[in-house]
């Protein structure tokens, strides 16, 4: 099992929260088993940037980005040089810290 430490987000993680999941799931599937709704209004097919996160810690560990997220992280909101479409990110064994920006670009959230 990976922990991932996810950074508080007045929202989705008020308090931040430490959470285990196993390698080969992308962090939005971890972070949706644990209680974390994050938005995913593509459910997930790499079509938009609500699920975008910044990753602190253990960036290096994660897959490498294919040229689709690439071009969607461009117009995601807060875009530093760690992030990711948690969507596409795949966990491996090392640990990782998330924050989960303020802000997305939906104007309207999706009931997932």
């Amino acid at each position: 099992m990976t922990i991932l430490k996810i950074l508080p987000h007045p929202e989705y993680c008020p308090q931040g929260k430490e959470i285990q999941t196993l390698p080969g799931n992308t962090i939005c599937e971890a972070l949706l088993d644990n209680g974390v709704a994050i938005e995913h209004a593509c459910d997930m097919s790499c079509a938009c940037t609500t699920c975008h996160v910044i990753v602190r810690e253990g960036f290096g560990s994660l897959n490498e980005l294919d040229e689709s997220e690439e071009d969607l992280l461009d117009r995601a909101w807060g875009l530093e040089p760690q992030s990711r479409l948690s969507c596409q990110a795949v966990v491996g064994s090392t640990p990782l810290v998330i924050e989960i920006p303020k802000y997305t670009i939906n104007h309207a959230k999706e009931n997932h």
